[in-house]
């Protein structure tokens, strides 16, 4: 029986909106152990990490909170590293998104020692390419990708063992439709392969999906970073970042089973659910939805 170890970040130390430090118990609330354990998963709750609080400053250098951001990271890398040596798979319950770059770092260096090709799946409506040379507000959570790539803040780099986590084959990103001016230059630059909203209504998630994961195999651990903000606000209302425009529930629907298909999910982060800013828990309530997508649920046995 597969082992979810789920981790919660309970911190909002890489953004601008106060609320995401909630996210972690919302999913609890919203019944995500429970979820799991029906589903015929093995899952141990590692309960909530503990890290500084965000002091709400203003940015240096052009990072904001630069310190605790390394030290929240740490922490996430650190047990997020512990349970993928258990055998287990991590399930990172943020927080910000900021926190991906412990977490995929962590998923980073255990591919290299297992010998196996680490895809990251990243679902969101920001492309998070920002550096702190071109990042209009200094927010870390518009940072991740750029530290996964080697070329963010230095503190923030090279964690998994090699001076980038990734390369720029090595991501999808997936639901695209708010990036700022530089950072358009930087992905362009970066050759990475963007399937945006466009992209998604020419093509439909289907034939996206299926681009996107033409080349999975079993030598393949994928990581699936999901900010909630990747769906249209109007379903889920409970994020910092809300862009109109996101896939439907439909189409996010059919991109985690389509995931799930190949049998290659590995690890997993959920982010940016601001229970302050949601409407009866919906957001954590779909972020559920999803995850046990993500984990094979579906509607008839395939």
């Amino acid at each position: 029986m597969k082992t979810v170890g789920l981790i919660g970040a309970p911190t909002d130390v890489g953004a601008s909106v106060r609320g995401a430090g909630m996210g972690p118990d919302a999913l609890r609330v919203a019944g995500l152990y429970e979820a799991l354990r029906a589903h015929q998963l093995n899952v141990i709750d590692h309960g909530n990490l503990a890290g500084p609080p965000t002091p709400w400053t203003p940015p240096k250098g052009g990072v904001r909170h630069l310190e605790e951001v390394v030290a929240w990271n740490r922490t996430v890398f650190d047990r997020v590293a512990a349970v993928l040596a258990a055998g287990h798979t991590p399930l990172l319950m943020g927080g910000d998104h900021c926190l991906a770059v412990g977490s995929i770092s962590a998923v980073a260096r255990h591919c290299r020692i297992a010998r196996r090709h680490l895809r990251v799946i990243w679902l969101d409506a920001h492309a998070d390419v920002n550096t702190e040379t071109i990042s209009p507000s200094g927010n870390v959570h518009g940072m991740p990708v750029a530290c996964l790539l080697g070329h963010g803040p230095k503190s923030l780099v090279g964690w998994s063992g090699q001076s980038a986590a990734l390369a720029p084959e090595d991501i999808d990103f997936i639901g695209i439709r708010s990036v700022d001016a530089d950072e358009k230059q930087a992905i362009n630059r970066l050759g990475l392969q963007v399937y945006d909203m466009r992209h998604i209504d020419e093509h439909g998630m289907r034939n996206t999906m299926t681009e996107a994961l033409h080349d999975v195999d079993e030598e393949t651990h994928l990581h699936v970073s999901f900010d909630l903000d990747c769906l249209d606000p109007l379903d889920a209302p409970g994020v910092g970042t809300g862009v109109p425009g996101g896939p439907t529930y439909r189409e996010m629907q059919l991109c985690m089973e389509m995931i799930a298909d190949t049998g290659r999910l590995g690890s997993l982060d959920v982010v940016e659910i601001n229970p302050a800013l949601d409407v009866r828990n919906r957001t954590a309530e779909l972020a559920v939805d999803f995850v046990k997508s993500l984990f094979g649920a579906s509607t008839l046995a395939r």
